[in-house]
């Protein structure tokens, strides 16, 4: 699993200005079944997307299809990690740890 986090880098204005195509980008992905939880963070600096996925190279490649990302408006810190332990509602995402 990992935790997508988007810092801002331009101003907000720019943000909003392509905060739509961003949204059909998000759709597409939690449509695909990869994204399962994303948001704003607060304060307003970017935004957090947990994602499925055992594979951190193709993970690299869906983060640089973000059209934040394409027009220079964002970076992207990729964090894997093991979800060992979830709640009821996310066991089909539950993970084990390596022999």
């Amino acid at each position: 699993m990992f935790i997508l986090e988007l810092t801002y880098i331009a101003p907000l204005d720019r943000i909003d200005d392509l905060l739509d195509t961003h949204v059909v980008w998000l759709n597409k992905h939690y449509e695909a079944g990869v994204f399962i939880a994303s948001g704003r963070k607060e304060p307003r600096d970017g935004g957090v997307i947990l994602a499925v996925g055992d594979d951190r190279a193709a993970m690299e490649e869906l983060v640089a299809s973000d059209p934040f990302l394409i027009n220079g408006l964002c970076t992207y810190r990729i964090t894997e990690f093991l979800a060992t332990k979830v709640a009821p509602e996310l066991a089909p995402f539950q993970q084990t740890l390596p022999s």
